[in-house]
């Protein structure tokens, strides 16, 4: 099928309007989140040694051009990410020998390979980046307004800060052993700070 990337770009909601209804927050990963829901019912987590879960939590997560992108966490849950509106590339680093680097783009424009849904497994790093093109295409404030991307993401067994990390220098150096192949060095800038 032939790509049409012109006609899969709606983004009907302006950032602004999902800040303020959704009361969203500015999340420690980068860009927006609230929750939206927590299970009561708990669960033990076969990712967290049997520690008790909520059976399921779910967020709203959202980047925009001030809040371009999150830095590399991974939690021991399996999360699945569903596209509301706009575009993001996700980065995926499932640790290996060597490890396995994966770039999928959540957006509307399923003819040229970008998925609705994605499902990020236990054990594996992830950031979220809105990409450049799309940035580079905003320039006046009611542009940079619609530009963005809104998602749910929803934790199973459920979000407990306990089972999640930020991947730091040493941790992304040691993915490779010390010897970051220069196609993966770019990836360190989303590494979070100390």
């Amino acid at each position: 099928m032939a790509a049409h990337p012109t006609l899969y770009n709606s983004y009907t909601i302006p950032n602004t309007v999902l800040i303020q209804n959704f009361k969203l927050s500015k999340h420690p990963e980068g860009g927006y989140f609230a929750e939206t829901d927590r299970q009561i019912e708990q669960i033990p987590s076969p990712f967290a040694g049997g520690a008790p879960r909520p059976l399921a939590t779910s967020i709203y997560y959202l980047l925009t051009p001030d809040e371009p992108n999150g830095v590399f966490h991974m939690n021991k849950s399996a999360t699945m990410h569903v596209l509301h509106q706009g575009r993001a590339e996700y980065t995926l680093i499932t640790p290996g020998s060597p490890p396995k680097v994966e770039k999928k783009i959540m957006g509307p424009n399923i003819d040229a390979g970008e998925v609705l849904q994605l499902l990020v497994p236990t054990g594996v790093w992830k950031m979220s980046r809105l990409l450049l093109q799309d940035l580079n295409a905003v320039t006046a404030d009611d542009a940079r307004d619609r530009c963005g991307c809104l998602i749910t993401e929803v934790v199973f067994p459920g979000f407990a800060w306990e089972d999640h990390s930020f991947l730091t220098k040493e941790v992304f150096e040691g993915l490779w052993d010390g010897a970051v192949p220069h196609e993966a060095q770019d990836l360190a800038k989303y590494v979070k700070a100390k």
